[in-house]
């Protein structure tokens, strides 16, 4: 998923990351399935839609799209969807689509749907950078469609506070990279406890709909709505999740299937000794991350001074020093315009946001050479301080008061509507320490993400989520994709989510940062093939053409500057509140 460090969930990238009941409606109809040996062994046989989910789309009118011209090179169209598919004839919502028309009207193969993870990313805006970071032979056969999901984005918004100023004062007390010290903890429960009271209560009915099997249902609906038979499909990080979902709830529904940086929904729902755990204990994301921090060291070790700024000594000693003295007093730089402050969770924490770029290793190893010069003083201090502000004050410059802004909101309903979360906020201190043994200064980043999914806080339920099962034969195979040094999804659960789905092919690849696609020639001319013949790559196959760190001397900035493997500069990354100073945020 493309995921904040201290919020879940990215394709985002700086990177990338995961599922209640009512009795409205007829038991039968509404209970999340029940997974018994013999249910599993006939859905690994099954390759149709289920009696359950015909009912619930099937009888619906497929919706006529009023498209029209919006933001001069792209479609827009709004439509009512039911909130409640058990209920099509009651509330409704509002979903937002956005599509680039395919440049070879003649030879169009029909729609690709994207989205870019998050949860909470807004597709219509990723469908919007199709051109960026699509291939032409793409750009050129496909419609390219964002849907954003219900409560996201350009569709009706979820929305925890009557206010802004109401979501400031709960937002203020988790406004940092990942709570540290005693007080900081106890102030982010105490914020997290009211964010996701306000989230059950004024966020209702939409709070409690948004469940990725909704969007899900959605999708299927939207598949229709544009004219094509069968579903194709790119999604990345937290949409990887919304694929699998797509594809095994309707199984017989699609053409092809992208999933880009992969949760293993089992791991997402909190499935058998999953359940009642924090999200990181079952993705292990800070595990991916820390993994790549040791390799990122190591590489620097053996790369010397000429083409990595942090070699000289031991960088994982030097590192460790950097993150001592943060933890003991938080360094403090002045400029005429003010006094800024970085903490251990602000270093940590951008620490994280850099391991989701292709230049992660250049730019881990930058970041960590400035605060050591800054801590240590000498002729090095001066160029470092000013690098140092300039990041923390292009941080500083996004402003989130104004207009409303509920993309934590929209993030957190579906991590806490889909999975099954620990019942008390004041467990997680414990939790995310445990997590930072295992996985050290990643496991307290990846760790808080979702405190205010404790169940005993958050009480609004989705009586149609999904909890599976997931390995359902499909009809035709679904690509999964996972790059070894991802610091957001783990690449270990591509390999589980490809050996969970029967009929799927797993692609790995040796690129950094979050996701593989435009990352590398060979990852992106696979998914690029297989989107557009249905071919898959061989068996087996591992692409280790993506450029490595430490192998050329660069510029400055270079994470501003990244370009995909089709030669255009990537788009950028949304960033979701509240955020490290240093982060800016992250959405996977």
């Amino acid at each position: 998923m493309r995921l904040p460090p201290s919020r879940l969930l990215v394709a985002g990238t700086a990177a990338g990351i995961v599922l209640a009941a009512s009795a409205s409606v007829p038991a039968a109809a509404a209970a999340p399935v029940t997974i018994t040996p013999a249910a599993t062994a006939a859905a690994a046989k099954a390759a149709t839609t289920s009696a359950a989910e015909k009912r619930r789309v099937d009888r619906l009118k497929t919706p006529k799209l009023d498209w029209y011209k919006c933001y001069q090179v792209a479609q827009c169209a709004t439509v009512k969807v039911p909130l409640d598919y058990d209920n099509p004839g009651g509330a409704k919502t509002e979903i937002a689509l956005l599509r680039i028309k395919a440049k070879d009207q003649k030879r169009k193969i029909g729609s690709l749907f994207v989205n870019p993870g998050g949860p909470g990313g807004s597709a219509t805006s990723f469908a919007l950078a199709a051109p960026y970071f699509l291939s032409e032979s793409v750009l050129e056969r496909f419609d390219v469609v964002g849907v954003d999901p219900r409560g996201v984005g350009a569709s009706a918004n979820v929305k925890c506070f009557k206010s802004v100023k109401e979501q400031t004062r709960v937002f203020n007390g988790m406004n940092v990279a990942f709570p540290y010290t005693k007080a900081e903890k106890a102030k982010y429960i105490k914020s997290a406890q009211a964010f996701g009271k306000g989230c059950s209560t004024t966020g209702k009915p939409i709070s409690g709909a948004m469940s990725t099997a909704e969007v899900a249902r959605d999708m299927e609906l939207m598949r229709r709505a544009v004219g094509d038979k069968k579903l194709t499909y790119l999604g990345f990080s937290y949409g990887t999740a919304l694929g699998q979902y797509y594809a095994n709830m309707f199984p017989d529904r699609f053409r092809a299937i992208v999933a880009d940086g992969n949760i293993d929904p089992r791991q997402w729902v909190g499935s058998g000794k999953g359940a009642g755990q924090i999200l990181d204990a079952r993705m292990r994301s800070s595990d991916g991350a820390y993994k790549a921090l040791v390799e990122i060291f190591k590489r620097c070790d053996q790369a010397g001074a000429e083409f990595c700024p942090f070699s000289a000594g031991n960088p994982a000693r030097n590192y460790a020093a950097i993150t001592a003295k943060l933890k003991a007093k938080p360094l403090v730089i002045r400029d005429e315009f003010g006094t800024y402050k970085v903490t251990y969770a602000d270093f940590v924490g951008a620490t994280l946001s850099m391991l989701y770029s292709d230049y992660a290793g250049e730019n881990v190893m930058q970041l960590a050479a400035d605060i050591s010069a800054l801590q240590n003083g000498g002729a090095a201090a001066a160029p470092a301080k000013a690098a140092v502000l300039k990041r923390i004050k292009a941080a500083k410059s996004v402003g989130y008061d104004f207009p409303y802004d509920n993309s934590f909101e929209a993030q957190s309903a579906v991590i806490c509507t889909d999975g099954n979360h620990p019942k008390k906020a004041s467990s997680w201190p414990a939790k995310t320490a445990a997590r930072d043994k295992a996985a050290p200064y990643f496991g307290r980043a990846w760790g808080w993400i979702d405190v205010q999914c404790a169940s005993s806080t958050w009480t609004v339920r989705d009586e149609d989520s999904y909890r599976g099962p997931f390995n359902r034969r499909t009809a035709k195979p679904v690509l999964l994709v996972g790059n070894y040094w991802d610091p957001a999804t783990n690449y270990r659960a591509s390999v589980s989510s490809s050996r969970l789905l029967p009929n799927s092919r797993l692609l790995a690849s040796n690129n950094w940062g979050h996701t593989a696609y435009g990352t590398g020639v060979c990852a992106t001319n696979a998914i690029d093939r297989y989107l557009l013949t249905g071919k898959l790559p061989a068996k087996g196959t591992v692409c280790r053409d993506a450029r490595q760190p430490f192998r050329e001397k660069l510029p400055a900035d270079t994470d501003a500057k990244v370009l995909s493997a089709t030669g255009k500069q990537l788009p950028p990354v949304v960033a979701p509140r509240p955020s490290s100073i240093l982060t800016g945020g992250l959405v996977g």
